[in-house]
C-alpha cells in the first residue's frame, strides 16, 4: 500500500488539522522523498528547503492556535517559470541564469496565504518550448514511470513531482499543452482553466515587468493526484486579480450534474489532421462503453463538432504571432527550429507555423475573427452535451529526444510524424479559452499511462472538474509508479 507521502491534499489537510501530524513533519517527509528519488528524476530543481522550515514551523505554531487556513501546513511544488521572491526564475534561458524577481506571481502569493509551504521549483524546458523538461541550467527531468522517458512539458518538473510522491499540490502553466502533456504522461491531474479563470501575473519570462492584463492564450493552474484535490486547488486559487476585483467577484456556475447519469457526454478520438495511436483510442473505448454502462448519454459524433483542421492552423497563427511579439530572440531561433523548410504555398501545420512569424496585425485580426466564429459553434455544441473528451497527445510518454527540434519525429503505431503534432489536441481548449480537465483513464502494455482532457462550456469549470471526479470514482485515478510506492 502507497505510504503517507501519496496522501492526498484533502487528507493532508485533514491530517494536519487533527494534529495526527505536523506541519515540519511533514515538510520533513517531503524534503526526505526529493532527496531520496530527485537524483534520478531531477524535478526539483530550485530548492527552498530553510524557507521552508521557517513556514512549516511558522504553520505548527498557526495549527496550535486553532487557525484553519485551507492549505494551512501542506508542501506545494512551483513550477519555474513562476516568479518567487528570492528564487531565480529563467524559463530555462542561460542568460537569464541567477536572476531573480522582487515579488511573487499572484497565484503563489495565493498558495503561501492559504498556508501552503513552498518546497522549491521545478523543471521546464527551454522557454517553456517543449514536452520534454530540459534546458542547459537544470539538465533533463525524467519521467518517473520509465526514466528514459519524458514526463512531458512544459510542466513537466511539477508532473514528475507529484507522481514521485513529493507533493501533493503543484502549479504549472499552459498554452501548448503544458498542464495537460505532463498529466497525461505522468499518470496525475490537472487543470487548464477558462481563459480569465486565474490570475496569470507574475508568470512572466525573466526580466519582464509582471503586469497584470488579460490573458489570450496562456493559463496558469494546479496539478495534483486526485480529481476531488484538484476542484479544491481551482476553487482556492480561482478569481480576479487585485485590479479587476475591485469591480468583480468570482460565482462559478454549479456543476452541470452530480452523477456520471446526468451527463450527456461527447467522445472524439479521431482527428483529421493526426491519428491517434491504438492504445489510446482502446482506453477511450473502453471509457465510453462504461460511462454508457453507468447511464450516461455518449456519442461519437457530431455535426455540431467545429471543424477540426480549421481550429488547428488558426490556433497555430495565434500562438507563434504571440511567440513572435513576446519572445526573446534565441526563443524565437527555438521555435523557427521546431517546424520544417516548407513553401509557402504549402497549406500544412507547418507552413501555417512557419508564416505566422511574419503575420501583420491585420493576419492576427482575421484569425481572432475566426476564432469568435469557432467559439460560437462551440457555444452550440454545448447546449447538446455537457463535456467532450478527446485525447491529449496522440500516444503515451515517448523517450527522451534532445536532438534540434525540426529533426525530431513522433511515432504514432509505428508511423513517424512530425514532432510539433504534439500540439494538435491542445489546440481545441486553448485557442478558445475553454476548460479542459486532465484525468487518468488507463495505462499501455508498457505500463505507461495515460489521460483524457474533459473540455467543457467557457466559465463551467466546475462541470469538468467534477465529471474528472466522477470518472475517478468509476474507473480509477492515480497509481504511484513502480519503485516509488
Amino acid at each position: 500500500m502507497p505510504g503517507p507521502e501519496f496522501a492526498t491534499l484533502r487528507d493532508q489537510v485533514a491530517a494536519l488539522q487533527a494534529k495526527t501530524i505536523s506541519a515540519t513533519e511533514l515538510l520533513e517527509l517531503s524534503i526526505a522523498r526529493i532527496e531520496k528519488f530527485d537524483e534520478k528524476v531531477n524535478a526539483v530543481v530550485v530548492r527552498d528547503f530553510d524557507r521552508a522550515r521557517v513556514a512549516a514551523k511558522q504553520a505548527d505554531a498557526a495549527l496550535a492556535r486553532g487557525e484553519d487556513a485551507p492549505l494551512l501546513g501542506v508542501p506545494v511544488a512551483v513550477k519555474e517559470s513562476f516568479n518567487i521572491a528570492g528564487l531565480p526564475t529563467t524559463w530555462g534561458l542561460p542568460d537569464a541564469k541567477g536572476w531573480e524577481p522582487a515579488e511573487d506571481a499572484v497565484l503563489v502569493s495565493r498558495v503561501k496565504a492559504a498556508g501552503g509551504v513552498v518546497v522549491g521549483k521545478t523543471n521546464v524546458p527551454f522557454f517553456l518550448r517543449d514536452w520534454q523538461s530540459y534546458n542547459d541550467i537544470y539538465g533533463t527531468t525524467n519521467n518517473p514511470w520509465d526514466l528514459t522517458r519524458s514526463p512531458g512539458g512544459s510542466s513537466g518538473g511539477s508532473a514528475a513531482a507529484l507522481a514521485a510522491g513529493y507533493v501533493s499540490l503543484a502549479l504549472g502553466s499552459d498554452i501548448g499543452g503544458s498542464l495537460r502533456v505532463p498529466a497525461h504522461f505522468c499518470g496525475i491531474y490537472s487543470h487548464k482553466p477558462s481563459r480569465t479563470l486565474l490570475p496569470g501575473r507574475g508568470h512572466i519570462p525573466p526580466r519582464t515587468p509582471a503586469l497584470a492584463a488579460p490573458p489570450d492564450l496562456p493559463v496558469v493552474g494546479p496539478m495534483t493526484r486526485s480529481a476531488a484535490d484538484l476542484t479544491l486547488a481551482t476553487r482556492l486559487l480561482a478569481g480576479p486579480d487585485d485590479a479587476e476585483a475591485v469591480a468583480y467577484k468570482l460565482e462559478l456556475p454549479p456543476p452541470r450534474g452530480e452523477e456520471l447519469a446526468q451527463f450527456r457526454v461527447l467522445v472524439v478520438d479521431n482527428h483529421p489532421l493526426v491519428p491517434t495511436s491504438t492504445v489510446i483510442r482502446d482506453g477511450f473505448e473502453r471509457i465510453a462503453q462504461g460511462l454508457e454502462k453507468a447511464g450516461a448519454v455518449v456519442a461519437r459524433q457530431s455535426a455540431l463538432l467545429p471543424d477540426l483542421t480549421v481550429t488547428a492552423k488558426t490556433y497555430l497563427t495565434l500562438l507563434m504571432s504571440q511567440f513572435g511579439a513576446d519572445a526573446s530572440p534565441d526563443a524565437i531561433r527555438a521555435i523557427q527550429a521546431a517546424v520544417a523548410d516548407i513553401p509557402p504555398e504549402t497549406d500544412t501545420l507547418e507552413a501555417v507555423t512557419q508564416r505566422a512569424f511574419v503575420a501583420s496585425h491585420g493576419d492576427w485580426l482575421k484569425a481572432d475573427r475566426v476564432r469568435i466564429g469557432l467559439a460560437n459553434q462551440w457555444r452550440h455544441l454545448f447546449d447538446e452535451f455537457d463535456v467532450v473528451l478527446c485525447p491529449i497527445a496522440p500516444t503515451p510518454a515517448f523517450p527522451h529526444d534532445h536532438s534540434v527540434m525540426d529533426t525530431r519525429t513522433l511515432e504514432i503505431d509505428g508511423t513517424a510524424y512530425p514532432y510539433s503534432y504534439n500540439v494538435i489536441w491542445a489546440s481545441i481548449a486553448t485557442m478558445l479559452g475553454l476548460p479542459a480537465t486532465a484525468a487518468p483513464i488507463g495505462r499501455s502494455p508498457e505500463g505507461l499511462p495515460f489521460g483524457t482532457q474533459i473540455i467543457g462550456p467557457y466559465l463551467e469549470d466546475p462541470t469538468t472538474l467534477r465529471f474528472a471526479e466522477l470518472l475517478e470514482q468509476e474507473f480509477g485515478g492515480f497509481t504511484p509508479p513502480p519503485g516509488f510506492e
